[in-house]
C-alpha cells in the first residue's frame, strides 16, 4: 500500500529544507524573504490542516492563497505563519462600496485575526492584463475601500492592501533601466501608484523567467534564466551586472515605477516558478530544469539579496507553487508548478536529504535519492 500522507511529508520534508536551507555551513536557518503559493484548484489536495503541518516541518513562515477559504484561515490560527488572502475578481465591483468592503473585511478577516497571522490582502489578480476594462476600473476603488475597512476596525498597520501584476504590465524590461509600463495603463497606474505611496504598501510582481525562455529558447541563456554561473549581461546605462533574469525583471518594474515619479516603493515577487513539465512546444518545462530553477533561487534566498538596483533591500520572493494543481486550465505546464503532489509524494527530487534535526539546526549531506529518509 502507498506511503500515508505525513510519511510522504517526511519524504518531501528532507528535499525542501535542504534545498530551501543549505548552507555552507551545513545548518538549517530560517529566510525570512521567501513564501510559497498554496494554490487550491484540484481535486484531490489535502486538508489545511496537514497543509499547515507540512508548512510548518518546512519552516515555511510565509504563505499566499488565492480566496479567504475559511478552513484554512481556521486551520492556520496560533500557527505564526504569515498569510497573504486574495479577494477573487469577480468580487471587485462590489467592493468598491466602502459599506460592502466593511462588510467583507469585518467577516472575512477580522474574526481570524490577529491568531491568524494576515498580513496582506491581494485585491484581485493580474488585472492591469486582462481584456476587461471595466474590471481594471474597478481595482483602485476597491483597494482604497479595503483600505479604509482596515482603518476603520484598526487593523491598517498590519495588513497591507496590494494587486499582483502580470510582468506583461511593462511596455520594455530590457535593458532593466529602460523599464516603461505599458502606455495605455499610464491613468490606471498613476493612481494605483500613489494609493500605495500613501499606504506604505508594496508593489506585487509576479515574474517567470520561464515564459521569457520558451519564447525565445535560441536567444536567451537557459543557465541566465536558472540562476547557474554565466557571464550575464550589463545594463548599457546603469553599469550594473546582472548573473540572472528574475533580478533585471525586477529591477526594470523598479524602473518602470521610478519613472512615474515614485522612487522608493519596495517590490516583491509574489509568484516566480518553472514547471517540470509541459506540451511539446514548451521548451524548457522539464523536471531537471524545475529542481535547478527551484533550488538555484532558493540558495539566493538564504543569502537575503537584494537586486544590482537595490542590493541592501533583501528581495522577498513568493515560490509558486507547493502543489500542482490537476484541476487548473489551460496547457500542461499550469498543471506542473508544484514542488509537491498533493498525495504527498515530490513532484521531483534533486537528491538532498536532511539526515538530523533539532529545534534550531540541522544538518544536511548530499545522499543518493534512494537513500531512506528518517522523519
Amino acid at each position: 500500500m502507498a506511503a500515508t500522507f505525513m510519511s510522504r511529508i517526511s519524504m518531501f520534508h528532507a528535499f525542501i529544507l535542504s534545498a530551501l536551507f543549505f548552507s555552507d555551513c551545513g545548518f538549517l536557518r530560517g529566510v525570512a524573504s521567501f513564501g510559497i503559493n498554496y494554490g487550491q484548484i484540484g481535486n484531490n489536495l489535502p486538508q489545511p490542516e496537514k497543509v499547515l503541518d507540512l508548512l510548518s516541518s518546512l519552516k515555511i513562515t510565509k504563505t499566499k492563497i488565492y480566496d479567504t477559504n475559511p478552513q484554512i484561515l481556521t486551520a492556520f490560527a496560533n500557527s505564526g505563519i504569515e498569510l497573504i488572502v486574495t479577494v477573487e475578481n469577480d468580487k471587485l465591483s462590489d467592493l468598491t462600496d466602502p459599506q460592502q468592503a466593511l462588510q467583507w473585511v469585518s467577516s472575512r478577516i477580522k474574526p481570524y485575526f490577529p491568531a491568524t497571522k494576515i498580513t496582506g490582502i491581494a485585491v484581485g489578480n493580474e488585472i492591469f492584463t486582462g481584456d476587461d476594462m471595466t474590471l481594471m476600473s474597478y481595482l483602485v476603488p476597491a483597494m482604497i475601500s479595503i483600505h479604509g475597512a482596515l482603518v476603520q476596525l484598526g487593523l491598517e498597520s498590519y495588513i497591507q492592501v496590494s494587486t499582483p501584476n502580470s510582468l506583461a504590465v511593462l511596455a520594455e524590461s530590457y535593458p532593466p533601466s529602460a523599464g516603461s509600463f505599458q502606455g495605455e495603463l499610464t491613468g490606471v497606474m498613476s493612481q494605483f501608484l500613489r494609493f500605495l505611496s500613501n499606504t506604505k504598501s508594496p508593489f506585487w510582481i509576479n515574474a517567470y523567467p520561464y515564459f521569457a525562455y520558451k519564447d525565445s529558447p535560441t536567444q536567451i541563456s537557459l543557465d541566465y534564466v536558472l540562476f547557474n554561473p554565466n557571464s550575464g549581461m550589463v545594463d548599457p546605462y546603469t553599469k550594473l551586472h546582472y548573473d540572472n533574469m528574475l533580478y533585471a525583471q525586477v529591477d526594470a518594474v523598479i524602473c518602470a515605477i521610478a519613472r512615474m515619479g515614485f522612487e522608493g516603493l519596495e517590490v516583491k515577487v509574489t509568484e516566480t516558478g518553472w514547471p517540470s513539465k509541459g506540451d511539446v512546444d514548451e521548451v524548457g518545462a522539464t523536471v531537471e530544469n524545475a529542481a535547478i530553477y527551484n533550488r538555484n533561487l532558493l540558495r539566493r534566498q538564504l543569502e537575503n539579496e537584494g537586486t544590482p538596483l537595490r542590493p541592501n533591500m533583501r528581495l522577498e520572493v513568493y515560490l509558486f507553487a507547493l502543489f500542482n494543481e490537476d484541476l487548473k486550465p489551460g496547457p500542461t505546464s499550469e498543471r506542473n508548478y508544484g514542488l509537491y503532489q498533493p498525495d504527498g509524494t515530490m513532484a521531483y527530487n534533486v537528491g538532498l536529504s536532511a539526515l538530523s534535526t533539532t529545534s534550531s539546526t540541522a544538518t544536511i549531506s548530499l545522499t543518493s535519492s534512494a537513500t531512506k529518509v528518517q522523519p
